[in-house]
């Protein structure tokens, strides 16, 4: 399994579709020598690297009525819908404590990315760049517009790795990786529409002009990506896994069955797709 990258998407709740496919490959002792995820992508892969198989079901279901970590509450009081101070430190701090030694001491790289919100170019963070700081940069990466404030790392101001490079195949393909598996979090035909900005939007982040640039021209560049991840599994350099079942779920959801029923679907696709992988990856 030399060269070969386990590339994940973000899409906020949706993410909840990649960790019931993880959860599988964990379960199959199946690890990727190559992980790269942004925004839910990278909340992920983190506990991927770290081999807590339970984690993100975990996270991503059981606490979801926790009104610290998504509510309008939050909003009211802090300007964040999902509570990043809850996400990013009490939680894997104190609640659902996430394994940073096995973190470090796991042979997998893992790369995250994230937004320059003022060049508005997608940035990558290797183990060597963030050391033990990654709490800080999947938050970064997980910061979206409007609901998370701008994070500082590295001299620099960094949002949501999905605006810039939602699905990050190329990173992956030019760390050396010749072949990838691709988790995506959106049925097959769908087609990203042209964002549409109101004048609160330009007004709060006219400071931030990349990032106005980035999220200007976002649904390009998801649906490039997407045209080229589906041209390459054609000719059998990448092997997608994504949702068969139409999705119920939307980026913001607190109803616990269909999260419930969505990371079950991710176990259930990924295990009918079992044999192909393993043939893939030999």
């Amino acid at each position: 399994m030399e060269n070969t990258g386990l590339v994940l998407e973000g899409g906020g709740s949706r993410g909840v579709y990649t960790a019931g496919v993880i959860r599988y490959l964990m379960e199959q002792g199946i690890y990727l020598p190559y992980v790269i995820g942004v925004s839910a992508g990278a909340c992920n892969g983190s506990s991927y690297i770290s081999r807590q198989m339970d984690r993100n079901r975990a996270v991503n279901i059981d606490y979801i009525d926790h009104p610290d970590y998504l509510s309008f509450r939050n909003f009211i009081k802090k300007r964040q819908l999902f509570g990043m101070d809850f996400l990013f430190d009490k939680l894997p701090n104190e609640l659902e404590p996430y394994d940073f030694d096995a973190f470090h001491q796991a042979q997998e790289e893992f790369v995250v990315g994230v937004t320059d919100c003022m060049t508005g170019e997608a940035l990558f963070y290797k183990r060597e760049d963030y050391k033990q700081d990654i709490l800080t940069v999947i938050r970064a990466s997980s910061s979206l517009p409007l609901v998370a404030p701008v994070v500082e790392f590295d001299n620099r101001l960094l949002m949501d790795g999905g605006i810039s490079d939602p699905i990050p195949i190329k990173q992956s393909e030019k760390d050396g990786n010749r072949k990838n598996v691709v988790i995506l979090t959106r049925n097959r035909g769908y087609n990203k529409k042209p964002q549409s900005f109101s004048w609160y939007f330009r007004k709060k982040y006219k400071d931030y002009p990349g990032l106005i640039k980035a999220m200007e021209k976002r649904h390009v560049v998801y649906n490039e990506t997407l045209d080229y991840i589906f041209e390459e599994e054609k000719k059998g350099n990448i092997f997608v896994i994504n949702p068969t079942e139409k999705l119920e779920v939307g980026r913001i959801e607190r109803d616990k069955e269909k999260l419930t029923a969505l990371y079950q679907q991710g176990m259930e696709d990924v295990k009918k797709v079992a044999d192909p992988l393993r043939e893939y990856l030999t």
